[in-house]
Order: structure tokens, then C-alpha cells, then sequence
């Protein structure tokens, strides 16, 4: 247990990260944000842990987005620090080279979305909802954005962020937001199934290839295709390419050394 706000638990090859709050909707304070960088450093220390889980305790909420409940102290900054924790925490989420799957579990706001947005992969069940409410108390959706903006069509982004109405699953999933919907009794299944299919692959060729899609994200095509094709030359010299090669002639399953 990271603290009382946030459960870390190791089930299988994955970390599971549950924001524990289901009283106030798993809404986000500083334990909370605490908590879940502490399960991404977590995860990243563990050479067993092949995957991340990010999720809310209970049935009706993923999160709510930051805790309102003392208005002043929500969106209140230290300003001798250039940088604020929920933005340092998506720095983290952003340079991590473990896979991060977001299990939506109910309500979806506000920062939430940014919590969603942080992931590489997402499940919801089919009764969440997802929304973007802040200018109905004044302010907007500003940290969200710099992940928002590169997931979802414009057009959407904008109608969310300045109307602040809620929408379904099924629009988020049309929208980028989502990998897959299910009912509820089944997401738990969904998600494990993700897992599955992500810890028997190399992890030298998700951690190395996290790392790349990162680095290429703000680079022309010519920078890009330079910086990849020396990658996959670096790549292919690895144990776990090695390894993939031979299983792959041997027509067997490969035994990844993770090197």
C-alpha cells in the first residue's frame, strides 16, 4: 500500500494502482497523485512486473477529477516550485517504458481524464461516463490538454472542454479514448485478457519501443525515419531479438531473457 489513498498490489505479472477513495468518488488530493507516481516507480523496479494497472475502487467512479471539497486548495499551487505534482505525474506516465492499461470502472472527469489519457491502453464498461466539466466551476481542463490534444479529434476536444457535458463510452471509444467496452461484470476479464497479450511479448521490444514512440512524437518524418532505422538496428542486436528469431525458426514459443 503506497498510502491510504492508493492501493499497490502485484497480481500476476502486472502492478495494479487503485486510487482508493470510493466515498469521494476516488477524486484526486496530493496522496492520491503521491500514490499512483509511487506505483509507476513501483512498477519500473520490479523486473517481474510486465504491465501497469490504473484504476478506482468500487463500482460508480475511475476518478472524479480533483477533490473540490476545499474550493481554495484544489487547483492551489506552490509557486517557488516550477512544477506542479499532477503535471509531474504525467511527465512520469509520459517517459515510462512499461505498458499502462487504464481499467474504467465508472465515473471519468476532469482529471480523471487526464489519468485516462496518461495510459497506453484503456477498457470501460459500458455504464461509464466521461467528461470534461471544469468551466463549470470556473476553470478549464489545462493539464488534460497537453495529453487530450494528441488522442482525440479536435473538434471533439474542443466541444468537451468548453461546453463541460458529459459523454458515454461509446463516444469515447469513437473518439480514440477507449480500446474496448464491456459490460461491467466483465471488465475485470477484459482486462486480464489485455494483459495476457502483453506479457508474452519481448519486453526488451516494448520497453525499447515505448522509449522510441516518445521520442519520435515531436519530429518531422525525416527525423523520425533517421531516428527508427537506427533503432531497429540497435533493437535487432538484443538478446530478446536474438531469442525471438531462433524460437521463431525453431517453431517454438520464445522464453524472453528480457535483455
Amino acid at each position: 500500500m503506497a498510502n491510504d489513498t492508493v492501493i499497490l498490489e502485484k497480481k500476476g505479472a502486472a502492478l495494479w494502482i487503485t486510487i482508493n477513495r470510493p466515498e469521494k468518488r476516488n477524486a484526486m488530493n496530493a496522496d492520491v497523485i503521491a500514490g499512483i507516481a509511487d506505483g509507476y516507480r513501483q512498477a519500473h523496479d520490479d523486473a517481474e512486473v510486465r504491465a501497469i494497472v490504473l484504476t478506482g475502487a468500487g463500482e460508480k467512479a475511475f476518478c472524479a477529477g480533483a477533490d473540490l471539497a476545499n474550493s481554495g486548495s484544489a487547483f492551489a499551487q506552490d509557486f517557488s516550485k516550477p512544477n506542479g505534482d499532477l503535471a509531474d505525474l504525467m511527465r512520469l506516465s509520459q517517459n515510462a517504458t512499461k505498458p499502462a492499461i487504464a481499467r474504467i470502472n465508472g465515473v471519468c472527469m476532469a482529471g480523471g481524464m487526464g489519468l485516462l489519457c496518461m495510459t497506453d491502453m484503456a477498457v470501460a464498461a459500458d455504464t461509464a461516463i466521461f467528461g470534461l466539466p471544469e468551466v463549470k466551476v470556473g476553470v478549464f481542463p489545462m493539464q488534460v490538454l497537453a495529453l487530450l490534444q494528441s488522442i482525440a479529434p479536435r473538434r471533439l476536444v474542443d466541444e468537451w472542454c468548453i461546453t463541460g457535458e458529459p459523454f458515454d463510452a461509446r463516444t469515447a471509444q469513437d473518439a480514440g479514448l477507449l480500446n474496448h467496452i464491456v459490460p461491467a461484470a466483465e471488465l475485470d476479464a477484459k482486462v486480464e485478457w489485455l494483459i495476457a497479450r502483453i506479457t508474452d511479448k519481448s519486453p526488451t521490444a516494448i520497453r525499447r519501443g515505448k522509449y522510441a514512440m516518445r521520442a519520435i512524437a515531436a519530429m518531422s518524418f525525416d527525423e523520425s525515419i533517421a531516428y527508427l532505422e537506427s533503432q531497429i538496428a540497435i533493437l535487432a542486436m538484443t538478446e530478446d531479438a536474438k531469442e525471438g528469431l531462433k524460437a521463431f525458426a525453431e517453431k517454438r514459443k520464445p522464453v524472453w531473457p528480457g535483455k
